[in-house]
């Protein structure tokens, strides 16, 4: 078989994985969509906190599903000894990973999909004003968050301890970065915190696309912000990458 169709038999084994544990399919993938839901219906939302809750959730959904799981199921196949076994077998790195990572991505994919979907249909919001904005930060943000879950899965000592760390960087970047409300409330200080981190960026680019219609021009400084993270990551995630 070619690597390429090495790489499609992986995805094709990750999605099936994916899906038979439950615990993973609800953490990495549905809550975020039962936030959007039940923050909207619960609490009401009226069209200008709509505005900033669909573009929030769907950032924070791109990052769950690739910094969070990426990092999580590393550590895991890192523990369990399946990376270094995978290692030792004929199968070309590149097949595996790229199976292995694009299983995550076709998360975050469908997950900013269901998100606009949702928004349009349940609570009447219009179409993307700005599609290619909406595609490139959606990109760009698995990209970046793809790279920086590989590079701290480094970090992690053990699988016990995977929850523990993933969320300590998860949680507090989703409540300062503007995912259910404006960072215009949020303290000086937690400002400049979240302008320092790539998810407020990367949602201020969905929001262009997906909002107020002010495309990829006026989001260069997020552009940076993104692309400088993705290569610290990428980085990391090479130098640091151990099998075992």
């Amino acid at each position: 078989m070619s690597g390429l169709a090495l790489a499609w038999a992986q995805f094709r084994f990750e999605r099936r994985m994916f899906w038979r544990n439950p615990s993973a399919a609800f953490f990495n993938f549905t809550l975020p969509l039962l936030f959007l839901v039940l923050i909207a219906s619960v609490f009401g939302a009226d069209r200008k906190e709509l505005d900033v809750l669909v573009p929030g959730i769907a950032g924070m959904a791109v990052m769950a599903t690739t910094f969070t799981a990426l990092a999580f199921n590393l550590t895991f196949l890192r523990e369990q000894g399946i990376l270094k076994r995978v290692h030792g077998t004929p199968m070309p790195t590149a097949s595996y990973f790229g199976g292995f990572i694009g299983s995550a991505v076709a998360n975050a994919v469908v997950q900013v999909a269901l998100v606009l979907l949702i928004g349009h249909f349940a609570y009447d919001l219009p179409w993307p004003p700005d599609w290619p904005a909406l595609v490139v930060f959606t990109l760009l943000g698995v990209v970046c968050f793809g790279a920086l879950g590989v590079a701290f899965s480094h970090a992690i000592p053990n699988f016990d301890a995977a929850a523990a760390y993933t969320n300590a960087v998860f949680l507090p970047a989703v409540f300062i970065s503007g995912v259910f409300y404006s960072t215009d409330k949020l303290p000086a200080v937690l400002t400049g915190i979240a302008q320092a981190l790539p998810l407020k960026h990367v949602i201020d680019g969905l929001s262009g696309g997906i909002v107020t219609g002010h495309g990829i021009g006026d989001h260069l400084s997020a552009l940076g912000v993104i692309l400088a993270w993705t290569a610290v990551g990428l980085v990391l995630a090479v130098r640091k990458f151990r099998w075992a």
